[in-house]
């Protein structure tokens, strides 16, 4: 076991403050990363905040993370200390189950391992996750990032980059066809971005007129404003696929009237509470209304590939480590373009 540091919150009520915590030491297969660069996720903020009702404090988080590799097991084969590395939401599963075999460990049948906040099955008690100085990794769950991107922006594409990308590949985006995106925050920038590599047609639906031309900087074809009725019902059942990435309540009908027939809408932005959906408009027109959760392994890799091709990175404002608390509150406000990542070398200055 070897000592870190990081940022912690006791309780719900308590803001995020230095805390030392023991990991492993490497075994065998394990990769130990020292953490360059967290992106803040919203879900950091329901984790700390108890918003899932499901956290055990202390809790650590952070799943956006990329660093460079500072020691490797005996069996480590596609890392060697010094080279660049990346986790995301995820750093074990069973491995042996129908959805691990596809390549799809986020079903994991048996739950898996979450890289903050989740029952650690090799160390004992909880995962800590990336607001920290170093983290240790199972090799099959580290990824490799492409040398062309810059570190800090490519931090969130391991948890906004595949949850976006995810359904997008699922439900086969590409030339000739028309995807909307609701909402430009985390997940909608990168859905618009990706989108529009893939070579679709990119229509962004936004309440706020300060991100029309934001949205056509990023890769929108079109911006319309969800306020303007006679703007969205002029794209009425045209849509093959509507990725929705608001975690506010909000209507959600407005939006499954524009998937064509067999169309489809996938909810990535979870709210916290139930969206009411009208089923005559499923029934109506043959649409599917689904939800998709990050990516597998395989597809997160494939992922990071894609946006180095292609040079995509998230819109990010870094901060230190001591404003997280502040960075939360601006997050609530929709006022950050259009993601928070921490410089952990920030960390030192709280030692």
């Amino acid at each position: 076991m070897f000592t870190c540091t990081g940022y912690a919150a006791s309780s719900a009520e308590t803001p995020l403050a230095p805390f030392s915590f023991e990991r492993r030491d490497p075994g065998p297969s394990d990769v130990a990363i020292e953490i360059l660069y967290c992106g803040v996720c919203h879900s950091d903020l329901h984790t700390v905040r108890n918003e899932w009702k499901n956290t055990v404090y202390p809790a650590l988080p952070g799943h956006e993370i990329i660093g460079r590799v500072s020691a490797v097991g005996s069996e480590v084969s596609r890392f060697k200390v010094g080279d660049i590395a990346a986790v995301g939401c995820m750093v074990a599963s069973c491995r042996t189950c129908p959805s691990c075999r596809e390549g799809l460990e986020q079903y994991c049948d048996n739950v898996f391992t979450g890289t903050y906040n989740s029952p650690d099955k090799i160390s004992g008690g909880m995962t800590f996750g990336g607001y920290s100085d170093h983290i240790v990794v199972t090799e099959d769950f580290v990824l490799k990032v492409p040398d062309n991107l810059d570190l800090a922006a490519a931090a969130p594409l391991l948890c906004a980059g595949i949850t976006t990308y995810s359904p997008l590949r699922r439900w086969n985006a590409g030339p000739g066809k028309k995807i909307g995106v609701v909402g430009l925050g985390g997940l909608g920038h990168m859905a618009v971005k990706l989108a529009h590599a893939m070579g679709a047609h990119v229509v962004l639906f936004t309440t706020s007129k300060s991100k029309v031309e934001d949205g056509k900087r990023l890769g929108a074809d079109e911006v319309v404003l969800s306020t303007d009725p006679d703007a969205v019902s002029a794209h009425a059942e045209s849509f093959d696929l509507i990725i929705d990435a608001v975690a506010a309540k909000h209507d959600i009908n407005l939006y499954l009237g524009l998937v064509k027939r067999d169309g489809t809408l996938v909810q990535v932005g979870v709210p916290e509470e139930p969206l009411p959906v009208y089923v005559l408009s499923l029934v109506w027109k043959r649409r599917n209304f689904s939800g998709s959760l990050i990516g597998g392994i395989a597809e997160t890799q494939e992922m990071l590939d894609f946006c180095g091709k292609h040079g995509i990175t998230s819109d990010i404002e870094i901060i230190p480590i001591q404003e997280i608390e502040t960075a939360y509150t601006r997050m609530l406000k929709s006022d950050v373009k259009y993601r928070f990542v921490i410089d952990m070398q920030s960390l030192k200055q709280a030692a």
